[in-house]
């Protein structure tokens, strides 16, 4: 009698977990076959040559050699860098100040979550579009537009190399800001009230309740999507694709884009391989390094 409740106490536990495997196995065969699999074939064939999309013989590290003399390699890695630099500078602010706006609101607060998050939902291209028109450096542009009222020559907003990456981050951060600031809020719905009026007694103002009550709660989100925007930034392609091509002279250039003329404009995937793995080797140490300030910051709390 022991054993067949044994037996039975066995067999309802794998059951479950047969039905389990059963219920997330297309999800576990999707992944297989658009992430993982792709993933480690692109690393391998990385080191092979290509002839158009045909694999051919070992070459070891020459695909990595050949990359990294290209000069629009270095020029584009100290982009991508620039593109994380400005991100941060101009883009990573401005949810957490958006979600903290919402958050202190009395009246309006649907409305105003409303209209911060709209943008998000709007897909990339038509993002890029509106940009665009805005930057345009003709008189039909709305900023030059808006110029020209005050008796100001048209600039060339995405044709100055020296600005072009900053114009392009701008509207990122337009875009993306919403989205993030939404997740902010909801962490900031989670906070205690009784923490900011205890606060308030004993006299705290604005910036101090910032500082003793909100930053200690949301940090750990804070340092989840800094990480998150350093990985999203370092592999954009489609934005400055659309808006300047990579120009003016390769000043908006980024490594993704690179990549993308490798594998799809000269037909060369095995160097655009080779930048992808060159890509994923850097953020893998960004990643290591998050969480080992992650893991500092816990410990010393």
């Amino acid at each position: 009698m022991n054993t067949n409740c044994k037996k039975r106490g066995l067999s309802n536990p794998l059951s479950e977990n047969i039905s389990g495997w059963l219920f997330i196995l297309p999800a576990l065969i999707s992944v297989y076959y658009t992430i993982l699999r792709p993933q480690v074939l692109g690393t391998w064939w990385s080191f092979f040559s290509m002839n158009g999309y045909k694999v051919g013989k070992f070459v070891g590290l020459d695909n990595y050699r050949r990359v990294m003399r290209d000069t629009m390699f270095l020029k584009s890695l100290g982009n991508t860098w620039l593109y994380v630099f400005w991100s941060l500078a101009i883009g990573f602010l401005v949810p957490i100040l958006l979600a903290i706006m919402m958050n202190e609101l009395v009246h309006a607060r649907g409305f105003v979550r409303f209209c911060v998050y709209l943008p998000s939902v709007l897909p990339v291209t038509s993002v890029m579009t509106i940009w665009y028109l805005i930057y345009y450096p003709d008189n039909g542009g709305l900023l030059n537009m808006l110029l020209a009222k005050f008796g100001i020559a048209p600039y060339v907003w995405l044709q100055d190399p020296k600005h072009t990456i900053i114009y392009i981050v701008i509207c990122m951060t337009w875009s993306g800001a919403g989205a993030s600031a939404m997740y902010y809020f909801a962490a900031l719905q989670g906070i205690n009230r009784e923490l900011y009026e205890a606060t308030l007694i004993d006299g705290a103002g604005f910036f101090r309740r910032m500082i003793t009550v909100t930053l200690p709660h949301i940090y750990g989100i804070v340092l989840l999507f800094l990480i998150q925007q350093i990985i999203g930034i370092f592999s954009i392609m489609e934005q400055p694709l659309q808006m300047t091509g990579g120009g003016p002279n390769g000043a908006s250039m980024t490594l993704g884009l690179l990549a993308y003329r490798y594998g799809f404009v000269s037909v060369r995937p095995n160097l655009a391989m080779a930048i992808g793995v060159i890509m994923f080797l850097i953020l893998m140490v960004v990643t290591c390094f998050y969480f080992f300030v992650n893991k500092r910051i816990e410990n010393n709390m």
